[in-house]
């Protein structure tokens, strides 16, 4: 082979070899956590409804503040998911007493369901009344 077909054939085999990289397409990225406000239902039942965050990284309904709006003391909370049926389930936490205040979302104790898929409905009863002021960070 002469020099010039030898140096075509290498260009060419370069030119198959060559690995482009693309930056990747931009897209949001993942909040921490998101915090609503809500207020209770009674024992088993539904307070104000709310939707698990699709753009967040916590994948639990955490109890971070609480307010009883009945008693000083506090007061037994449950979150409360809602499935593709329509129907209400308490999470298998059940019911975990809150005194009134605020609470850390890196303690498990209040961590009221676990492992929440995006876009699920979930609203909190309370034990003793209904109508008590929480926040969920999730």
């Amino acid at each position: 082979m002469n020099r010039t077909v030898m140096a075509g054939a290498l260009a060419l085999v370069s030119a198959a070899t060559c690995v482009v990289t693309l930056a990747p397409a931009a897209s949001a990225a993942p909040q921490a956590c998101v915090a609503s406000s809500l207020t209770t239902g009674a024992y088993g039942g539904v307070g104000t409804i709310r939707y698990k965050s699709s753009t967040s990284t916590c994948g639990d309904l955490n109890l971070t503040y609480s307010n009883d709006s009945t008693s000083t003391l506090g007061d037994r909370y449950a979150g409360r998911l809602r499935n593709s049926s329509g129907v209400w389930s308490t999470c298998n936490k059940g019911y975990v007493w809150a005194s009134d205040g605020s609470h850390s979302i890196n303690d498990s104790t209040y961590w009221l369901c676990t492992s929440v898929n995006d876009g699920t409905a979930f609203t909190v009863a309370s034990y003793y009344d209904g109508g008590d002021a929480v926040t969920i960070t999730h």
